[in-house]
């Protein structure tokens, strides 16, 4: 974001700067009245740019960082691909099945090192 934010003041510097030169090239033939108008026009365009640039340097607050959290999460919901009622199920037993395998392989595993430390140690708990 830091790239997009100083990329973008560039190319705000290389407008003002390409301006100011235009401007430069007409205040040639203008009169004196006219270049302090245009002097002045530029000093207001450039603390306006300043006050801009200042403001875009500032963290943005809690709420406003919390309400663009929230507008993200929406648009990512919008683009999520929900499963049908179908699919629902059959993921939903396919998950079931597992648990009750890994289960059993755990509860048997488990009573084997039992069984192992028991066979071992000659110990009945």
């Amino acid at each position: 974001m830091a790239n997009k934010d100083r990329n973008k003041r560039s190319a705000r510097k290389a407008r003002a700067e390409e301006r100011a030169r235009v401007e430069a090239a007409q205040a040639v033939s203008v009169t004196p009245e006219q270049k302090a108008a245009l002097e002045k026009k530029a000093a207001k365009e450039a603390k306006v740019a300043a006050k801009q640039e200042s403001k875009q340097d500032k963290k943005p607050g809690i709420f406003s960082r919390f309400r663009t959290y929230l507008g993200d999460v929406r648009s990512e919901m919008c683009r999520v691909v929900w499963p049908s009622k179908d699919e629902l199920k059959t993921y939903s037993v396919a998950v079931i099945a597992m648990l009750i395998v890994f289960g059993i392989v755990i509860w048997l595993v488990d009573s084997g090192i039992v069984a192992a430390l028991v066979g071992y140690t000659g110990l009945r708990g």
